[in-house]
């Protein structure tokens, strides 16, 4: 387990300057995405409240799907969420 451990570890510090924005995109940003995103930033206040109302709808999503998931209401022994939880 260590031995994996150790191969994983650099590929995962080597990876993330591959994912951060280039220095070009970095001017174009905003303060708060900065370091997150490539391209323009955004153009009108309108841009904040799309990003922010797919963010609440995928936090709701993610709510939703692990309270069914953990707890469905449904006690048959063969419900699909005791093959997941039982991994």
């Amino acid at each position: 387990m260590k031995k994996i451990h150790y191969i994983i570890l650099p590929i995962l510090i080597l990876w993330t300057n591959y994912f951060q924005a280039c220095d070009a995109c970095k001017l174009q940003q905003p303060k708060i995405t900065r370091n997150f995103t490539h391209g323009p930033g955004p153009e009108s206040s309108w841009d904040w409240f799309i990003v922010g109302g797919m963010a609440l709808f995928t936090l709701v999503t993610l709510f939703y799907s692990l309270k069914f998931l953990i707890k469905p209401g449904e006690k048959n022994k063969k419900h699909i969420k005791n093959n997941v939880l039982n991994f």
